[in-house]
C-alpha cells in the first residue's frame, strides 16, 4: 500500500518523515493554503517519490514547478478537464521528463465517480477526497462505502481526515483498485509540519508491525 504524506515545506521535517519508510511526499504549489510552499527546501526526499499538488494552475507553472523540485507526479486538485491533462503531459514529455499524473475527485454519491471516466486515458491514479467548499481538502472522511460503486480501471488512494483513529476502518476497506491512503493535517502539530512520532506509530499499526 502507497502511503502518502502531503504538505510538506520545512527541510529538516521532510527529512525525518522520509526516514519513516513512507512512498510518496507530497509538496502543495497553491497560494491559498496554509501548506503552501513557495521556494525550494533545503532538503527534499531521495527515497519518496516528489508528488507536487496543483490547484487551477497554468500548464506553464506546473512545468516549472516540476523541474525546479524534481517532481516525479503531478497531482491536479482542482477544475482540470481531460484536454487540459492532455496538454499537460504533452508540455511535460518535451522536457524530456516522464510523469506520473493524479487527479482529484470529491465524492460524496455513488454518481460522483462517473466523473473519473474520461481521464482514465491521461491518469494513472486518481485520489478520492471528502467535498469541501475550498480547495486543498476538508480534514473529514467520506463515505468509503461509496467506493463499491466504482468500477473503473484507475487506481485510487484514499484521501481526506484519515488520522490514528481510522486504523480498524482502513484495515477493513477493501476494493481491488485501492493503491494506497495520503495523509495530512491528523498528524500535523502546525500547518505543514508533521508529527514523526505518530506517523511512525501509525505507520507501524497499519502494517501490522505492532
Amino acid at each position: 500500500m502507497i502511503i502518502k504524506v502531503c504538505g510538506m515545506r520545512e527541510a529538516e521535517n521532510i527529512r525525518a518523515i522520509e526516514l519513516l519508510g513512507i512512498h510518496w511526499m507530497g509538496f502543495i504549489f497553491y497560494p491559498p493554503s496554509p501548506r503552501y510552499i513557495e521556494k525550494l527546501p533545503d532538503y527534499l526526499p531521495v527515497s519518496a517519490r516528489r508528488v507536487g499538488v496543483f490547484v487551477n494552475e497554468s500548464i506553464e507553472n506546473i512545468v516549472y514547478r516540476t523541474i525546479e523540485f524534481g517532481l516525479n507526479a503531478i497531482q491536479l486538485h482542482g477544475k482540470e478537464t481531460p484536454d487540459f491533462c492532455k496538454e499537460l503531459l504533452r508540455a511535460i514529455h518535451t522536457t524530456g521528463k516522464e510523469i506520473i499524473l493524479i487527479k482529484a475527485f470529491s465524492i460524496a454519491k455513488k454518481t460522483d465517480l462517473i466523473y473519473t471516466v474520461p481521464y482514465e486515458a491521461y491518469c494513472q491514479y486518481f485520489l478520492f477526497d471528502t467535498p469541501c467548499q475550498s480547495y486543498g481538502g476538508s480534514g473529514e472522511t467520506f463515505n468509503w462505502k461509496i467506493l463499491s460503486e466504482y468500477h473503473g480501471n484507475i487506481p485510487f488512494l484514499l484521501s481526506g481526515g484519515i488520522g490514528y483513529n481510522h486504523i480498524r476502518a482502513l484495515q477493513e476497506f477493501e476494493h481491488p483498485l485501492w493503491a494506497g491512503i495520503d495523509l495530512n493535517s491528523c498528524f500535523e502539530i502546525r500547518p505543514a509540519y508533521k508529527d514523526p512520532s505518530l506517523l511512525q506509530e501509525f505507520i507501524q499499526k497499519i502494517n501490522g508491525e505492532v
